[in-house]
């Protein structure tokens, strides 16, 4: 590998360590949208695209984005994006990776001072995980047109609207119409990720291809039954909550081992009312996350499931709500776009390896307007959204040796596509 490769890499490294620095616990990493904490990290990617020359702005939902112009201005747009928001108690690359990679690639060819048939526009979406509003993909969607209005009364934890959030940060919800990419100026989308599981990690291999990027459905449950004495009340009178809950639970996890690995299914939280060791519960509220890459596959689950629970429902003599809270449809990548990323891999020296993605990205929004493709670049153990995430050095510098030539093949086929 050259050398200028690893020094690349060694930049970007020390920029996440600077940018995870930032947080808003002293415990660990947490920079979620609109918090004095993810003000700062912003500014601070800010002025290292302003050290670069880079004409920047802030959008209407505080996306930070920075363009590279082509010579003729009626060309079309290619955007390199990530998001620079956490979870809570976060890794430092999931995000972060991808927009301090596309800076460097930008700084690349400003050094090169290479013609651009293109304009190359970098945008570090200000909220991807959705923690503070419980949404998804504000930040591209607003870039992607598809930004839904009636979010800005949505309320955070404490009571502050969207709308009202933004005002705090100074961004201008009144432009978030006009901030989005007409779709006939986009030329297409490429986001570098860690790859969030243990493939590449388990074989060896630095980056792969993405194929596809699995659909989502999240419901909440709530389980209402009769709260009673735990000593009092005989076994075969209660309407426990909590069992109808364990019950829908080990139903969940029985499912998705009998259809195979296209499908996941998780229950991830679990909410007691008042809940004491001599009370049987009398309401639980629990969520359901499902995942597939095939869209029948997907619906066909949730619908079985949600089958499934109303007769757990029914027999134990419990209420339920079931409300479906997001529903995102499976994505494919684009195959002339990924035909260019895989050529880059192998001329790069390396396997072409095609995964599907499950957890979402940006790239699920844009790709409704746009040609989209994904690199995924190894981490330790595939651990994400944990303090453990971790990218080698080699693994990043052969990252940004792929995206250098994916970005030259794309350049050679403008004129012919």
């Amino acid at each position: 590998m050259q050398q200028q490769y690893i020094t690349r890499a060694e930049r970007i490294m020390q920029r996440i360590q600077q940018l995870a620095a930032i947080s808003e616990d002293a415990d660990g990493l947490t920079r979620t949208f609109g918090t004095p904490a993810f003000l700062a990290g912003r500014a601070l990617v800010h002025g290292w695209l302003e050290a670069a020359g880079l004409p920047t702005r802030v959008d209407g939902i505080g996306n930070l984005r920075a363009r590279l112009l082509s010579a003729t201005p009626a060309a079309r747009t290619f955007v390199l994006a990530s998001h620079i928001d956490t979870v809570v108690n976060a890794g430092k690359f999931d995000g972060p990776l991808g927009v301090l990679m596309g800076l460097d690639l930008l700084e690349n060819l400003l050094a090169q001072q290479v013609e651009l048939p293109f304009h190359l526009e970098l945008i570090a979406f200000s909220d991807e995980e959705g923690v503070r509003f419980h949404t998804t993909y504000l930040g591209s969607r607003v870039v992607a047109g598809s930004f839904d209005s009636a979010l800005l009364a949505r309320p955070d934890d404490g009571g502050i609207t969207l709308a009202r959030a933004l005002e705090i940060m100074e961004a201008n919800a009144a432009q978030i119409a006009a901030d989005a990419i007409p779709a006939a100026d986009w030329l297409g989308y490429f986001e570098m990720h860690i790859e969030q599981g243990p493939v590449l990690w388990e074989r060896q291999l630095p980056v792969a291809l993405v194929t596809a990027i699995a659909g989502q459905i999240r419901v909440e449950l709530t389980f209402t039954g009769m709260a009673g004495h735990a000593g009092t009340v005989p076994m075969d009178m209660r309407q426990d909550a909590l069992c109808a809950a364990a019950e829908f639970i080990l139903i969940t996890e029985q499912f998705a081992l009998a259809h195979g690995q296209g499908l996941v299914a998780t229950v991830g939280k679990l909410a007691l009312s008042h809940a004491a060791s001599n009370v049987i519960p009398g309401q639980v509220v629990c969520s359901l996350d499902l995942r597939s890459s095939d869209a029948t596959q997907l619906t066909d689950a949730y619908q079985d499931l949600k089958t499934y629970t109303e007769a757990i429902a029914r027999q134990r003599n419990v209420g339920l709500v079931w409300n479906l809270v997001q529903q995102t449809a499976p994505v494919a990548c684009d195959a002339d776009l990924n035909e260019l990323l895989a050529e880059a891999i192998a001329d790069a020296g390396h396997e072409v390896v095609a995964l599907v993605s499950g957890a979402g990205h940006d790239a699920v929004p844009v790709s409704a307007v746009a040609p989209a493709t994904m690199l995924f670049i190894r981490c330790f153990k595939g651990i994400s959204h944990n303090p453990l995430e971790d990218v080698e050095l080699a693994d990043l510098a052969s990252a940004l040796e792929v995206a250098d030539r994916f970005l030259h093949l794309l350049r050679l086929q403008i004129p012919t596509r």
